[in-house]
């Protein structure tokens, strides 16, 4: 017996700084970044039903591809496995970020989706196997399934809780979707060393201390997407920005605000200005899945 319908946000994922520290033997890139969630996203739902069925709805819902490679899918079928249940459930996900867009959305709904039929088909997993079979789904998966503020190394699976203060991002896409391993492709092996982080008690000292990291995958994407500096421009220039800087691997950029209000005008005015753009704002977020 399942549980009653019930759904879930997957917010977006963001790079607040990525190194690039190096290439595996198998090729996956290894990574020294700072991860934070913001308070909008994806929606995951979920109700009763015999079998396994997923719809995918919203404004990127074509962009996000056929049902039957979704990531969400993949997670409910390997997590029914783990926990040797029937794979029953009604999904539907509701597609509000862009695809390929550096904000991990893929990886949220997933995560997601974990969490979301954990509830719903009441299991309980034990948690390392689960935290494994998040990082076979997707080297973000990890990260997103915590769903707090973390450091991240390795390739996405060594995750160091962290703090961060109260503050708020505006979002930015040009309407360019981006794959990452093409990004990855174009680094050529300009790799960064590592860099220590201490947690910033407040918005002034998180401000300042991200000036001094970089996204390493900023170039290799503008030099494949030159609009995007364009974008990191025209948000350093927006009222209350302390900030601009691009998301994963792209195309998405943020700008950093202290205030809520000064973030929503910013978000409100991009807009108008640039209608063909998706555009988004939200919290930094404690806790994503409280």
């Amino acid at each position: 017996m399942t549980g009653a319908a019930r759904r879930r946000l997957a917010p977006a994922k963001v790079n607040l700084f990525l190194h690039v520290t190096g290439r595996r033997p198998d090729g996956y890139h290894l990574l020294d970044s700072l991860v934070g969630f913001v308070g909008i996203g994806d929606t995951v739902a979920v109700a009763p039903a015999v079998g396994l069925h997923l719809a995918v709805e919203g404004r990127f819902a074509a962009a996000a591809g056929g049902a039957a490679d979704n990531l969400v899918l993949k997670a409910a079928r390997a997590l029914a496995e783990l926990c040797r249940v029937s794979a029953d459930a009604a999904l539907r996900l509701e597609k509000r970020l862009p695809v390929a867009a550096g904000l991990g959305g893929g990886s949220s709904d997933a995560a997601a989706t974990l969490r979301l039929l954990c509830d719903f088909w009441q299991v309980a997993p034990d948690p390392a196997a689960l935290r494994q079979l998040a990082l076979g789904l997707g080297a973000d998966v990890p990260v997103c399934l915590a769903g707090r503020p973390a450091l991240m190394a390795g390739i996405g699976e060594l995750l160091t809780p962290t703090a961060l203060p109260a503050a708020h991002l505006l979002l930015a896409n040009p309407g360019i979707a981006l794959p990452t391993p093409k990004v990855f492709g174009a680094l050529a092996g300009r790799f960064s060393p590592a860099e220590p982080w201490l947690p910033p008690p407040d918005f002034a000292s998180l401000a300042r201390a991200l000036a001094h990291r970089r996204n390493d995958l900023e170039r290799p994407a503008i030099e494949l997407e030159p609009a995007i500096a364009g974008v990191l421009e025209q948000l350093g220039r927006l009222p209350g920005a302390r900030l601009a800087r691009m998301s994963g691997s792209g195309a998405t950029c943020f700008a950093l605000f202290e205030r809520a209000d000064a973030a929503a005008a910013a978000a409100v005015a991009l807009a108008a200005d640039r209608p063909g753009w998706w555009v988004g704002h939200g919290p930094l977020l404690r806790e994503a899945w409280a």
